[in-house]
């Protein structure tokens, strides 16, 4: 593939990632996987709320599936919709839930704390949440809140999940980002004690030599 495809069909990526997230917006997004294969384009879409995206007897599926052909030009799309097993975890839903609260009329610091709580109830080794914008003052600002671990170089920093999302309030437009660190990543300061198995010893076996059977 030249540069100047590779470059289109990243854009093209892109640009289906966003239509998609827009389009999957009230059945909880959570991510997006697009796999080329011998039979066409394979596009596993993950949400919260599946029926929402599948719609009465097929019908929005198919709509979305018309779509990728004409708008994006994919041949054969072949769309799967899964179920997030466990929302809390999935660090773009949290992000849309917590901007979401954020234009019900929360106050930031409560909404953070809740997702917070929330994240790490769920067995997450660590969750970051960041506000930005106008946080009930007139200039913007920027707000941390952190529990548990959040690791920002190397590789441990590949196995955090990040979301983001944007809350529209009326004193302005605030930015969202989640980080969750999910419960099975594997730190290097991390170490596991295997306990040796204690032998069994044959209860025949105590040093008083062969028994000998008399009848």
């Amino acid at each position: 593939m030249d540069e100047k495809k590779f470059v289109q069909e990243n854009v093209k990526r892109l640009l289906l990632k966003e239509y998609i997230k827009r389009f999957a917006d009230n059945a909880g997004f959570g991510g997006l996987e697009i796999q080329r294969t011998p039979m066409g384009t394979r596009i596993v879409l993950q949400v919260e709320k599946p029926g929402l995206i599948i719609g009465k007897k097929g019908t929005k599926i198919k709509d979305l599936t018309d779509l990728m052909t004409t708008k994006f030009k994919i041949e054969n799309p072949q769309i799967e919709v899964k179920d997030d097993p466990n929302p809390n975890l999935n660090a773009q839903i949290m992000a849309k839930k917590l901007a979401v609260a954020l234009e019900t009329g929360w106050h930031f610091r409560r909404a953070a704390h809740s997702t917070i709580k929330r994240i790490m109830d769920s067995g997450a080794k660590g969750a970051q949440v960041i506000i930005s914008g106008k946080l009930g003052g007139d200039r913007a600002k920027r707000e941390k809140i952190t529990a548990g671990k959040i690791k920002y170089a190397g590789k441990p920093r590949e196995q955090v999940k990040v979301g983001f999302a944007v809350a529209k309030t009326k004193p302005g437009i605030i930015g969202v980002t989640v980080k969750i660190l999910p419960p099975d990543a594997k730190l290097p300061d991390e170490i596991t004690i295997i306990e040796p198995k204690e032998e069994v010893k044959d209860e025949g076996d105590k040093g008083e030599g062969p028994k000998e059977s008399v009848q």
